[in-house]
């Protein structure tokens, strides 16, 4: 079996935060989020990053992260930018705002030659996701047959606003039934709650959530231009400056039409992040305790 692929979408510019969060150090020896992902990725057998930046970031990432993660696995970088698109279409007049997930990932395509697992660069998963993800992309499965890490939403919140979060339905089997974008989810007082057309609506914290823990095999490649080619025909108009190419979008339609299953590998791990600035001092204490207990050395790269 060819080693698995870590795709990292590292293109967000974290407005929310306040600047370029994936180069937030996180301890005193000056790791990112990014670090300690693909440390545990390295543990769990996987063979190759592939970060997906802007143009503009490269520089900043060989000098931060290339130069040290570069030793022990291969890295690679590809860019996402607004003017890539499919053969016939154009940038609407105005819009600024990058396209989404699905279509970071359909970037990164041409470097993808094996089966590979997407995450977000400024979340951190644990070793246990990652070494549950490497496990499941490591087997000898059927193309057809992908993955997702599920955590549980009250292990996701912060305390400091919302958070978008990919809402799962999940049968009795463990294989994911379909999931829903929610933009704006935190909790007021004991209770959570999701925003929907100006409306609260309640939602249980033990609802099974996505933070973009994807693992896909090769054969679903074709699928991010294929979708992205709908999606610009006939969702893109309807909101030209904002329309957004979720990930979640490629694993519903592979579910709704039969053509591939996605289990769930759950997982009971606190999440940690950085959503907002409000964020960083829990995300520090957290990290020094897990190297206090010795499940990270206090320098990972040496």
């Amino acid at each position: 079996m060819k080693k698995p692929i870590l795709v990292i979408m590292a293109a967000g510019m974290g407005s929310r935060f306040g600047g370029l969060k994936q180069m937030q150090p996180m301890d005193a020896q000056g790791h990112f989020l990014m670090d300690f992902s693909i440390y545990d990725a390295l543990r769990a057998g996987f063979g190759k990053v592939v970060c997906i930046i802007k143009k503009e970031m490269e520089q900043d990432f060989e000098a931060l992260i290339g130069k040290r993660v570069r030793p022990f696995i291969e890295l690679k970088y590809v860019e996402q930018a607004l003017h890539m698109l499919p053969e016939g279409f154009a940038v609407p007049d105005g819009r600024t705002k990058p396209w989404g997930t699905a279509h970071a990932v359909m970037c990164a395509v041409p470097e993808l030659d094996a089966p590979f697992a997407v995450i977000n660069a400024d979340d951190f998963y644990g070793r246990e996701a990652f070494e549950a993800m490497g496990k499941f992309l490591l087997e000898d499965r059927a193309e057809t047959e992908h993955a997702m890490v599920g955590y549980l939403l009250k292990n996701t919140l912060t305390e400091n606003g919302s958070v978008s979060r990919g809402q799962c339905s999940v049968d009795e089997r463990g294989f994911l039934t379909g999931v829903v974008e929610r933009t704006a989810i935190e909790r007021k007082g004991e209770k959570v709650y999701y925003t929907e057309n100006g409306e609260d609506v309640e939602v249980s914290e033990d609802t099974v959530v996505s933070m973009n823990m994807w693992g896909f095999r090769e054969s679903l490649k074709a699928r991010f231009e294929q979708d992205f080619v709908k999606f610009l025909r006939e969702t893109m108009p309807q909101n030209p400056m904002k329309a957004e190419y979720f990930l979640p979008l490629i694993p519903n339609a592979v579910i709704a039409e039969g053509s591939g299953t996605v289990k769930v590998l759950p997982s009971d791990a606190r999440w940690y992040g950085v959503t907002y600035q409000n964020d960083l001092p829990g995300v520090l204490d957290a990290i020094q305790s897990m190297k206090d207990a010795g499940i990270y050395p206090a320098h990972l790269w040496r």
